[in-house]
This record gives structure tokens, C-alpha cells and sequence, in this order.
């Protein structure tokens, strides 16, 4: 890899490192997670990029290793456990600022792919088409997994609502 491909390289790191930690964090919905896999696939992405010379779209080879990273560690056994401190035994009263707060929350009962459809489809703003190509799914896959995965973050945004 030449000089002029590996600054290139370096600049697109640092250039999207956080737009990237942003999908990450919605993904994850934890901050050092989100931090902690947009790390892995960024040195992914350079590795790759390392190895096969060039990359023709570096944008989406960035993309696609973000979610399929995230996609990976959802599968390992150990990432299904997680600690809380200690828990409040009433939940405060949410106010308006508290909405973003809500959804995270509505995102991370989703599972790992829809939570990857809806970042991509909504937050990222890919169609239906690059969604498929990105996930490797039948774009009637994506629409699926986006249809259902909006109604059980509706319905997980009621539910919030009515304890409240």
C-alpha cells in the first residue's frame, strides 16, 4: 500500500470515527460498547484495506463491518449477561428531554438484526435495497424485520408511558 493510499486511509478514520460511534452507540446503546466496537472495526477496516490494496467503497466496507461486528458479539454467550448496580425501586417521572432515553431503550429489546435494519434504515437513512445488499438479506427480509421491529418499539414505547 502506497504512502498516498495509507493517508488516505488515516484520514478516512479520522474522518468518520463518529459517525460511526454514532450507528454504534444506537446498536449497542451503551457508550463504551459503542466505542469499543466502532475501535474493532475500524481496525478491520484497516486491516482489510491493508490486505487487499484498495477498497473500492470504504464507506460501506465501514458500515458492513460495524454491523456485522456488532451482529457477532451479540451471538457470544457472554454478551447475554449484563450487571446492573443497584436498581431504583421507582422509576423517576419522564419528562420531555427523556424521549431519546426511551427509544435507546426500546432499541435494545430488539434483537440484534432488527436493531441493525432499523439503525441502517432510519438513523443511517440506507434504502431498502442497500439495507439487503449491506445485511445480505432479501430486501422482503428487511422490510420484515423493520416492520416488526417499529411495532415492538411501539409497543415498548407504550408500555413505558403507561407506567409513568
Amino acid at each position: 500500500m502506497g504512502r498516498g493510499a495509507e493517508t488516505a486511509l488515516h484520514a478516512f478514520v479520522d474522518g468518520r470515527r463518529t459517525a460511526l460511534f454514532r450507528s454504534a452507540y444506537l446498536l449497542c446503546g451503551n457508550r463504551d460498547e459503542a466505542e469499543d466496537l466502532v475501535q474493532t472495526a475500524l481496525v478491520k477496516v484497516v486491516l482489510g484495506a491493508r490486505r487487499h490494496g484498495r477498497l473500492d467503497n470504504l464507506e460501506a466496507y465501514a458500515r458492513k463491518t460495524l454491523v456485522n461486528t456488532f451482529i457477532a458479539g451479540r451471538r457470544r454467550f457472554w454478551r447475554r449477561e449484563q450487571a446492573y448496580g443497584e436498581v431504583p425501586d421507582v422509576p423517576g417521572e419522564l419528562a420531555d428531554n427523556d424521549t431519546g432515553l426511551v427509544v435507546r431503550a426500546a432499541l435494545a429489546t430488539l434483537t440484534p438484526k432488527q436493531r441493525a435494519v432499523l439503525v441502517l434504515r432510519y438513523w443511517e437513512d440506507l434504502s431498502v435495497a442497500a439495507t439487503a445488499e449491506l445485511l445480505d438479506m432479501r430486501e422482503s427480509t428487511v422490510k420484515s424485520h423493520a416492520a416488526r421491529g417499529l411495532a415492538a418499539m411501539r409497543a415498548a414505547v407504550r408500555e413505558e408511558g403507561e407506567h409513568v
